[in-house]
């Protein structure tokens, strides 16, 4: 007998489900994309239909991301779209200011609405003793990385930088690219915006490159990640103060790896996507944990958002322009805004505030000890120490990050400061073993030089579509192994 066709579930599957949110590693994603790619390679000389194709598919996503939120992302694509547009055509410097001035209000404003309003709240119940009751409301998925590149649009139209588009599905396209859609990377339209036109060609270095970005990206976010994430970190984050200190030291460590490769895994995906679709992303992430001071770290760390605080917030700040102490000041101001992007909380301020004073520290005294640096630094001693304090100092400030609250943040620090006791480590390694291998193979695949990558995308193009079978097949398999019944869904989803 064949199986009968159930038509309510299948319905259901179509429908937003707040429980499932469809991502990059849902089964549902890959029906879609399939769909997508086929209608997408048939249409691929008719420059309207395709974009249009690519405009419902980004929307569709987005609403089986986070439901009827994608309503928001509409609004905002023809909000900006029309403000840009009226600066480019205006003659009058003032009207260009006040457009500009009321694009990033309404931007930031829906931000501050949906991210930062109990947030205001709970500080003035605090301050002044008010009674308010925090408001009921759910946090739009992507909503600060869609608002940030509205408004680096709408700077880079005023600033003389870029041409507005003209047509609306351009511009909806540019923000509902589904790839980067949920959690970027930040992309700048002037980047993104002529690769539309271009014609649809993909070339087997750029089909290699796409394939080794997804499955490396999948490895990492569902099998490394979620995998540390499961069986260690996560319970020891929750209650840290029933732990030693070598299993909060542990925890640390192990949260740095999961949230590399979390990010950087999602990241990879979508640039992977991407690429198999026609459009370059730069990288979001340069090895970052082989940084060897703070500002290499930022150059490498989510560099979308780096680049982003950078060129529209530090340097209209005034940047390194107007004298050392303004310099620290403003990055000390850059690195604040840039933890309180993360979400609304004292922790993640603290994280920021604190990043903005190593870099602070750090510019001090690299130009009062310049050649003598310049010298040490030709030495391996001088750079594995280098990395060794840069790499502590970015995990110290992780436990403010992943923790739900200031007093869980320091209930973590107490115990590896008071309670780290070595002896416990034959029973440490008994218990943990397996996780404490898969934190050293996190990183381990991390400080392998960036030309053996290079290698093995040339060597998949010689071998061709069995390697590429053969290498998928391996990571399904991995992932059957390590598979979990629980989902563990993106770190960055919450921002």
């Amino acid at each position: 007998m064949f199986p009968t066709f159930d038509l309510d579930k299948f319905l259901h599957q179509l429908v937003y489900d707040e429980n499932n949110p469809l991502l990059f590693n849902n089964g549902f994603f890959v029906y879609l994309f399939f769909i997508f790619i086929i209608l997408y390679y048939l249409l691929r000389n008719n420059l309207t239909a395709r974009t249009n194709l690519f405009c419902l598919t980004s929307l569709y996503f987005f609403y089986k991301a986070s439901g009827y939120f994608v309503v928001l992302v509409i609004i905002s694509a023809i909000a900006d779209f029309l403000i840009s547009n009226a600066i480019y055509k205006s003659k009058s410097l003032i009207k260009k200011k006040a457009l500009l001035i009321f694009s990033i209000t309404l931007n930031l404003g829906l931000l501050f609405y949906f991210k930062y309003s109990n947030f205001a709240i709970q500080i003035l119940n605090d301050i002044f003793l008010f009674q308010v009751h925090p408001l009921n409301i759910l946090l739009p998925v992507g909503i600060s990385f869609y608002t940030f590149e509205n408004i680096s649009y709408t700077v880079d139209v005023y600033r003389g930088e870029f041409v507005p588009v003209k047509k609306f599905n351009e511009y909806l396209l540019f923000l509902s690219f589904f790839p980067k859609l949920v959690m970027g990377p930040i992309v700048r339209a002037k980047d993104f915006i002529p690769q539309i036109t271009f014609p649809f060609h993909i070339t087997k270095e750029d089909f290699a490159n796409g394939f080794v970005l997804i499955v490396s990206g999948l490895f990492k976010k569902l099998i490394i990640s979620d995998y540390i994430t499961l069986n260690y970190v996560n319970y020891i984050f929750d209650a840290p103060e029933r732990y030693s200190g070598l299993e909060c030291l542990f925890a640390v460590y192990g949260y740095a790896v999961v949230i590399y490769c979390d990010f950087s895994g999602y990241s990879n995906i979508a640039i992977g996507i991407a690429q198999w679709l026609g459009f370059k992303i730069p990288p979001n992430f340069l090895y970052p944990y082989q940084s060897l001071d703070i500002t290499d770290f930022w150059r490498r760390w989510h560099i979308s958002l780096s680049n982003w605080l950078r060129d529209y917030l530090y340097i209209p700040l005034g940047g390194n322009r107007k004298g050392k102490f303004r310099q620290y000041l403003n990055l000390a101001a850059t690195m604040l805004f840039g933890g309180l992007w993360h979400g609304a909380s004292f922790n993640f301020i603290i994280w920021g505030g604190l990043h903005g004073i190593a870099l602070s520290i750090y510019k001090l005294w690299h130009q009062a000890t310049k050649k003598i640096t310049n010298h040490w630094q030709k030495f391996g001693i001088y750079q594995f120490f280098s990395l060794l304090l840069t790499f502590n100092f970015v995990c110290f400030c992780w436990i403010f990050f992943k923790a739900s609250s200031l007093t869980e943040a320091v209930t973590m620090i107490n115990q590896i400061c008071y309670h780290l006791n070595f002896s416990l480590w034959n029973r440490f390694w008994e218990n943990y073993h397996s996780v404490i291998i898969m934190i050293a193979f996190g990183l381990g695949l991390h400080f392998i030089p960036a030309r053996y990558n290079h290698r093995f995308t040339l060597g998949l193009q010689r071998i061709g579509l069995v390697g590429y079978a053969i290498i998928f097949l391996l990571l399904v398999l991995t992932y059957g192994y390590f598979k979990s019944s629980d989902q563990v869904l993106p770190i960055y989803l919450q921002f």
